[in-house]
């Protein structure tokens, strides 16, 4: 059974709880940095933040229900070479399966890194997190928790979190090294802290948390969020797969496309150090827009839109993990995330496989199965 301890709350304050234990782990925990979610002076943002002195960490808020990037990113650039040092990085599961396919990918190593996970109950958007926010990011996340837990919801006067988490059916990482739990636990006392590997328990043993034990309730109440989210996604499919049914339903989808390409710099499994869309390939003469006028009589502007996402798509849904951050980066509102989650659940079924599901599963067409597809290579199963 995985060994587990508990996070006091004093004062029925997560927030205070969680800087104590994260100053804990740069104290006592032999971390040389923590990579987490931090309140920012600048318009009271968000962002993940490298901290080095225990007493920096004062503003850490993993529960602040934003998003404005994949972290994984992050964790990948610190990890390409070695750093000298142990990190922990406190990640969303998203961002957890994120990093595991870069790992996969040969982007990221796990070497010098400790993944430190919390319950995710979802985010708004960047615009729409500022609202609910207003001055105090702070009270503003503990408001989201304390709404969520009473049984109120996520959503705020018109506002609600994205379409993303709302068909996320993994609100807890199955691959941290410690996990953070939130779901079922009596957070009014304290929150769980579970060590999921080997790593994680070494961890737990130096910080000397008082042993705890998973409450009774936390897989009903785990069970509950992934069925509603699992319906919530399989209406997403169904109505997106209408949408784009013909080239002339995905042309309609894609329309207000810009080819600001966005939702390729913010998708953090989209590793490619040069993008064949910002080379000479797509650089067309200025003849060509004429001939292709000419031919149809009209054309629109930017051409390559479609193909741009079509390319994207062929390219990135084996290894997709759903975290929405395309959506969040298009200037436009295009349902991108519905897509290529739509997408990515038929390649990763026909391949058998989940992107950041784990380690050991290879990457589907980085190997060759000599059983695979013997109705397309007439081979025996």
């Amino acid at each position: 059974m995985a060994k587990t301890a508990k996070i006091d709350v004093k004062e029925q304050n997560l927030l205070t709880a969680l800087r104590g234990f994260f100053k804990a782990l740069l104290e006592d925990g032999d971390m040389e940095a923590l990579l987490v979610p931090q309140h920012l002076p600048m318009k009271n943002v968000v962002m993940p933040t490298l901290v080095t002195d225990p007493e920096k960490s004062n503003t850490a808020d993993p529960l602040a229900p934003v998003f404005p990037m994949n972290a994984a990113k992050m964790v990948s650039r610190l990890t390409r070479r070695p750093v000298g040092g142990r990190i922990a990085v406190v990640l969303r599961p998203c961002e957890i399966k994120a990093f595991i396919e870069l790992v996969k990918l040969k982007q990221g190593s796990m070497d010098e890194v400790i993944l430190v996970s919390m319950d995710c109950y979802g985010t708004y958007g960047n615009v729409d997190y500022t609202r609910f926010a207003g001055d105090d990011g702070a009270d503003a996340s503990l408001r989201f928790y304390e709404n969520v837990v009473s049984g109120k919801g996520t959503a705020w006067e018109d506002i609600d979190i994205s379409p993303a988490c709302k068909a996320c059916e993994h609100p807890v990482s199955e691959s941290a090294d410690l996990q953070i739990g939130m779901l079922g636990v009596d957070t009014k006392d304290h929150l769980l802290l579970k060590a999921m590997t080997g790593a994680g328990e070494d961890l737990l043993e130096k910080l000397g948390l008082p042993e705890g034990e998973e409450p009774e309730g936390r897989k009903k109440a785990i069970e509950d969020l992934v069925s509603d989210r699992v319906a919530y996604r399989d209406k997403m499919f169904e109505e997106t797969s209408e949408a784009t049914s013909d080239l002339n339903k995905l042309t309609a989808y894609l329309g207000n496309c810009v080819n600001c390409y966005n939702c390729r710099v913010a998708c953090p499994v989209c590793y490619c150090k040069e993008c064949v869309f910002v080379t000479d390939v797509f650089d067309h003469e200025p003849s060509q827009y004429l001939k292709w006028a000419k031919r149809k009589g009209l054309i629109k502007m930017p051409t390559d839109t479609v193909f741009y996402h079509m390319t994207r798509l062929a390219h990135m849904s084996t290894a997709c993990i759903g975290c929405g951050q395309c959506s969040n980066a298009c200037p436009n509102d295009i349902p991108v995330m519905e897509i290529f989650r739509t997408i990515a659940s038929y390649t990763q079924r026909a391949f058998d496989y989940e992107a950041g599901r784990s380690l050991e599963e290879e990457p589907p067409l980085s190997v060759f199965k000599e059983s695979e597809y013997s109705e397309v290579t007439g081979g025996k199963d």
